[in-house]
């Protein structure tokens, strides 16, 4: 079976088993375990807005590619592509009305792969 992006965010028949080494997170953060800090996507959630920071620097040879926000569904609600000149990895999105339930915000750095973090609205 092919692992789809929707599949991956949904957590719906993808083995969570077969993700490791493709997708990282805070808790199961895989050969990357000292690079938490820098590269696990920080939710904030303020109303209807969430902000998604990485606390990474940002040079030419290392920095955050990208953000996004996904619902559990997988249908991508917003997504910001960075480049390594910007001073720093911050993105935000209005979320549609009524959205409730987990989401999931994704970070991509250029050498130490994909971040999720998974929330609650």
């Amino acid at each position: 079976m092919a692992i789809t992006p929707a599949a991956l965010a949904a957590k719906k028949s993808v083995d969570v088993d077969s993700t490791k080494g493709i997708i990282y997170t805070k808790d199961e953060p895989g050969m990357w375990d000292e690079k938490v800090g820098s590269h696990a996507p920080i939710v904030e959630i303020e109303g209807n807005k969430v902000t998604l920071t990485t606390d990474h620097p940002m040079s030419e040879r290392h920095y955050i590619v990208r953000h996004t926000l996904v619902t559990a569904d997988g249908q991508v609600i917003g997504s910001e592509t960075f480049y390594s000149n910007y001073p720093e990895a911050v993105s935000s999105y209005e979320l549609p009305a009524g959205t409730k339930g987990t989401l999931y915000a994704t970070s991509f750095c250029n050498k130490h792969d994909f971040w999720v973090t998974e929330f609650e609205v």
